[in-house]
C-alpha cells in the first residue's frame, strides 16, 4: 500500500541460481540489491512460461522502459515475501541513490554560512519610548476588584475562659460605645433545629490560614532531661564484679542458659509453624502465581483467512502435532440458507507441528466445511468428521504417519526441555533453506456418508462409541471382541441424534493371482486410499434418534451430546488395524451399502449406561436413553422419549463436557452463564454461574485439576475457574485475543508441562502453556472437590424438600 511500483515475487531456488541471487550469500540483508538483465528475465520467461517466478509480473517486465531491473531481497518480509521488484526508474535511481536528507541539507547550509560568515562591530541596543496599544485597558478589565471594603475585627478573651464554646452574632458597631462590644456566650437556641434548606452566596476568597499562639496551660511541674548514660566507676565495678551475691546468681542461672543456647542451636526459634502447616502458598494467605503463557501460535491467511476455528484437537500419540478445521463466519440468516454460502474458498483440516510453525505438515480435504472431527482412540491414523451439511467423512492418514513424526526432530529425547526443543526447531528452520513454493500433501477423504440419509443440517458434535460393546438397529449393547472402534455418534440441530456403523472385518487372505486381478479391476488414484473403494456414498446411518417433549411431542435440535461410556484412552503400545482392510462385499459393485459384524455369538452387555445427556440450540439440557421401545401398532423400533429436561440456560449450548476423574460431573456453557451437573440428580444443577458481563463461547476441564476448568468468552477473555479457591467468581482472567474465543483444548505433554489450546473468531491458534499452580494437583484435592460436590447435592435436596414442605402447607 503506497507503492504501486513494487512488486513482491517469490524466488525458488532455481530460480536464485539461474539469476545468482542466492540467499545470504549472493544478496543479504546489508547487501540487498541485484541488477537483473531485462533480455535474461524474458529469456527465462520465454524457457520456463509459467514455472517462471516472473510470470505474475510478467506485462510489467515487457513494459518496462529500461535495461536492467532491480530485485531487492526483502529479509524482513516487508511486503510478505522474499524478494520484491522495482518496476520504475525513478524508484531504482532512489533506492540505489537514495536523496539526501532534510538533516544532512540543514547541516550542509549551515557549513556554508560558517564560510561565508562576516564579522560585524558589535552596537548596543537603543531604548526608544513604550507605545501602548491597549492592552493595559485589557489586563485593567480582566483583573479581579474587591467590590464591597474588608470589615475588621479584634476579639479578646479573658484567660481564663480559653477553651470555651463560642457563639457570634451581628450587632452595629454604632450603637455601643466606643464601637466596642464584648462578646459574651449564650445558648443559641436557632442551631436546635434540623435544618432543611438553606440558601447560602458563594464568593470567591484568598485562601485563609487559621494557626493559634496560645499553648493549653494546666499546671507548672519541674522536668528534667538526661543527655548522657550514668557509669559506674572503675572502683565500683571491681566491688560488684568480686561480690558474693553476683557470684551466687550466675552459678544459679547458668544451668538454665545452657539448655537454652542448646535449644537454640537444635531448633529454629524464629521458624514459622503456621506457614509450615500451608500446603502451598496460596493456603498461608499469599496469591498464587496463575497465568497462561504463550508458547506458540499458528495462523494460515491462504486456508484461514475470513474464517473462523470451528474444532481444535491435539494429536494422541505424536508430541507437538495439533490439528484444525475452519468453517466460513456465517450470519445467522447464512446458516440457515447454506445455499448462499461462497465456494472461493477450499475446506480443509490443518495439521500443524510446534517445529515448524510457518507450514502446515498435513491437509485433509473436506467436501464441505467442517464443524467437528476426532481421532479414533482405537486407531489415530482415522479420523471423523461433521460437514457443515450434515454429511459424515472419514480419512485415513497411515501413510502419513512417519511424515508427522518426523515433523518432531527430537521425539525421542526425553530430557529435553520445550524451550530447547523449539530453538532447536527455530535453528533448524533458519538454517535450511526451505523452498517457499513446496506444498503440503494433500489427503482425499476416503468415506462419505449418503447425503439423503444424513442429517439436514450442520453436524455440530461427533464421538467415536467405546470399544467395549456396539449397538444393533434396536438399540441393543452388544460386546465387541475385536476391541475396534467401529461405531460413530453425532447430532445436528435438524433434531436427530445418528448412530453410524463403520465395518471393521478383516480382509480374508487371496493367492497371489486373485490379487493381480483384484488390482485390475480396481484402479486406485494418486494419494486416495484403498478404503475408497468399500465405503462411498451409500454410507447410512444405523440407528437414528429424534428428540420429542413428552407432552407437546415439540422436538428439540441437539447441539452437543455427552455419553457416560466415552471415556477412554489412546492406544499406543501396537498399531491396529485400519480402515484400508475392510472386507469387499461380494457383488457386482464395489459401492455398495455397509455391513455390519456378525453378532450371532456375541452377547449382550446389561451394565452398559445407555444415558446421554444433549445440549441444544434454545439452550436446554435434555436427559434421554438411546434404547429404542416396539411400537405396538407398527411393530417398528421407536425412539424413546426424554426423561427430564432443564432450562437455565438462554442461549445455545456450546460445551457439553463430562470430568475427567467423575463420570458423573458434566460441565454446560451456553449464553452468560455455565452450569455443572451431577447424573441422578433430577433437582438440576448443582452449581450455576451469575450472569456474566460477556458471552461464555467455549469451556473445558482441566486434565489434571479436578476442581479447574476454562472458559472463553466472545471477549477475547478467559476465565479460569479454581473451586478450591473461589465458587462465586472465576479466580483468574485473562487476555488472549482481540476476537471471540471459539475451541478450547488442553493437552498434557509431561508431567512438568501442560498445554492450552485457544482459537478465536479471525483464524489464528494460540498454544499457552499453563502454570504449575493450575497444572499440578494439591494433595487431597480430588476427594476435597468431591465432597464440595456431595454438599451441594445434599444442600439442592434440602431446598427441594422444604419447598414442597412450604407448598403443601400453603394448600392447606
Amino acid at each position: 500500500i503506497g507503492h504501486p511500483e513494487i512488486f513482491p515475487l517469490v524466488f525458488t531456488t532455481k530460480t536464485q541460481e539461474i539469476f545468482n541471487c542466492r540467499v545470504d550469500e549472493d544478496v543479504t540483508e546489508e547487501n540487498c540489491f541485484k541488477l537483473l538483465k531485462k533480455e535474461d528475465i524474458i529469456q527465462d520467461l520465454n524457457t520456463r512460461a509459467a514455472v517462471s517466478d516472473f510470470h505474475p509480473v510478467k506485462k510489467v517486465v515487457l513494459e518496462y522502459p529500461g535495461e536492467e531491473l532491480l530485485v531487492v531481497f526483502d529479509a524482513k518480509f516487508q511486503y510478505g515475501q522474499n524478494f520484491y521488484l522495482v518496476a520504475s526508474e525513478e524508484a531504482k535511481e532512489n533506492l540505489l541513490k537514495p536523496p539526501e536528507t532534510a538533516e544532512k541539507k540543514e547541516e550542509k547550509e549551515q557549513e556554508n554560512r560558517e564560510e561565508t560568515l562576516e564579522v560585524h562591530p558589535y552596537t548596543p541596543p537603543v531604548h526608544k519610548p513604550w507605545v501602548s496599544l491597549g492592552s493595559e485597558k485589557e489586563v485593567e478589565e480582566e483583573s479581579v476588584k474587591d467590590a464591597v471594603a474588608k470589615i475588621k475585627y479584634m476579639i479578646s478573651r479573658v484567660r481564663r475562659k480559653f477553651g470555651a464554646p463560642i457563639t457570634f452574632t451581628d450587632k452595629n458597631a454604632s450603637h455601643v460605645k466606643d464601637s466596642y462590644v464584648e462578646c459574651t456566650s449564650y445558648q443559641d437556641k436557632t442551631f436546635s433545629i434540623k435544618m432543611l434548606e438553606k440558601d447560602v452566596g458563594v464568593q470567591t476568597v484568598p485562601k485563609e490560614r487559621e494557626a493559634s499562639t496560645q499553648t493549653k496551660w494546666t499546671y507548672p511541674k519541674n522536668a528534667a532531661t538526661q543527655y548522657f548514660p550514668r557509669e559506674l566507676s572503675k572502683e565500683e565495678k571491681e566491688e560488684s564484679l568480686s561480690s558474693e551475691k553476683l557470684k551466687d546468681f550466675l552459678s544459679s542461672v547458668c544451668l538454665r542458659m545452657e539448655i537454652a543456647l542448646q535449644q537454640n542451636e537444635i531448633m529454629n526459634p524464629f521458624f514459622d509453624d503456621w506457614k509450615a502447616l500451608a500446603e502451598d502458598e496460596s493456603s498461608s494467605g499469599g496469591k498464587p502465581d496463575v497465568y497462561l503463557k504463550a508458547y506458540q501460535s499458528f495462523t494460515a491467511l491462504r486456508y484461514l483467512k475470513d474464517r473462523t476455528i470451528s474444532c481444535v484437537c491435539w494429536h494422541p500419540t505424536i508430541y507437538g502435532i495439533i490439528v484444525v478445521s475452519a468453517r466460513q463466519r456465517l450470519s445467522y440468516e447464512e446458516e440457515v440458507n447454506l445455499s448462499d454460502k461462497s465456494l472461493l474458498q477450499q475446506s480443509v483440516i490443518l495439521f500443524w507441528s510446534f517445529f515448524d510453525p510457518l507450514h502446515p505438515q498435513l491437509i485433509l480435504e473436506c467436501p464441505e466445511d467442517i464443524y467437528c472431527f476426532q481421532f479414533s482412540p482405537s486407531d489415530p491414523n482415522i479420523i471423523a468428521g461433521g460437514c457443515i451439511n450434515g454429511q459424515v467423512v472419514l480419512w485415513d492418514i497411515s501413510q502419513y504417519e512417519e511424515k508427522l513424526q518426523n515433523a518432531n526432530p527430537v521425539a525421542d529425547a526425553v530430557t529435553t526441555t520445550a524451550v530447547n526443543m523449539v530453538n532447536a526447531s527455530i535453528l533448524k528452520i533458519l538454517s535450511t533453506t526451505v523452498c517457499l513454493g513446496t506444498e503440503p500433501p494433500q489427503v482425499r477423504y476416503c468415506a462419505v456418508s449418503d447425503i439423503q440419509y444424513c442429517h439436514k443440517k450442520p453436524v455440530t458434535d461427533i464421538h467415536w462409541l467405546p470399544d467395549c460393546f456396539e449397538d444393533n438397529r434396536m438399540g441393543a449393547t452388544f460386546e465387541n471382541r475385536a476391541e475396534i472402534r467401529v461405531q460413530l455418534v453425532t447430532c445436528s440441530p435438524d433434531c436427530s441424534i445418528l448412530f453410524w456403523d463403520v465395518p471393521a472385518t478383516k480382509l480374508p487372505e487371496q493367492p497371489s493371482s486373485e490379487k493381480v486381478k483384484k488390482d485390475e479391476i480396481f484402479y486406485t488414484p494418486y494419494n486416495v486410499p484403498d478404503t475408497s473403494k468399500h465405503v462411498d456414498l451409500c454410507w447410512k446411518p444405523l440407528i437414528k434418534i429424534n428428540l420429542h417433549e413428552c407432552s407437546t411431542n415439540k422436538e428439540y435440535g441437539p447441539v452437543r451430546i455427552s455419553l457416560r461410556e466415552l471415556h477412554y484412552h489412546y492406544k499406543t503400545s501396537e498399531k491396529l488395524q485400519s480402515l484400508n482392510a475392510l472386507e469387499v462385499p461380494a457383488k457386482d459393485s464395489p459401492y455398495t451399502e455397509t455391513s455390519t459384524p456378525s453378532r450371532k455369538n456375541l452377547k449382550a452387555l446389561e451394565n452398559i449406561s445407555t444415558s446421554f445427556f444433549v445440549g441444544t440450540e434454545d439452550g436446554e439440557i435434555v436427559y434421554s436413553d438411546w434404547i429404542m421401545e416396539t411400537d405396538s401398532d407398527s411393530a417398528k423400533p421407536v425412539s424413546q422419549k426424554h426423561a427430564q429436561k432443564y432450562t437455565i440456560h438462554t442461549e445455545t449450548i456450546n460445551t457439553l463436557q463430562r470430568s475427567p476423574f467423575f463420570k458423573d460431573i458434566m460441565l454446560s456453557v451456553g449464553g452468560r452463564s455455565f452450569a455443572i451437573w451431577k447424573e441422578g440428580v433430577t433437582n438440576g444443577a448443582i452449581l450455576q454461574s451469575s450472569c456474566s458481563a460477556a458471552r461464555n463461547t467455549a469451556g473445558r476441564w482441566s486434565l489434571t485439576r479436578p476442581g479447574v476448568f476454562f472458559i472463553g468468552r466472545d471477549d477475547g477473555n478467559i476465565d479460569i475457574w479454581d473451586l478450591l479457591q473461589k465458587t462465586h467468581e472465576p479466580s483468574h482472567l485473562q487476555n488472549i485475543s482481540k476476537s471471540m474465543i471459539t475451541f478450547l483444548s488442553p493437552w498434557i505433554s509431561s508431567s512438568k508441562q501442560n498445554f492450552l489450546a485457544v482459537s478465536d473468531d479471525l483464524g489464528a491458534l494460540h498454544i499457552l502453556e499453563i502454570c504449575e499452580t493450575l497444572s499440578h494437583p494439591s494433595e487431597n484435592e480430588h476427594a476435597t472437590i468431591l465432597d464440595y460436590f456431595e454438599r451441594e447435592v445434599k444442600y439442592l435436596k434440602h431446598c427441594e424438600q422444604e419447598l414442597q414442605e412450604y407448598q403443601e402447607f400453603q394448600a392447606k
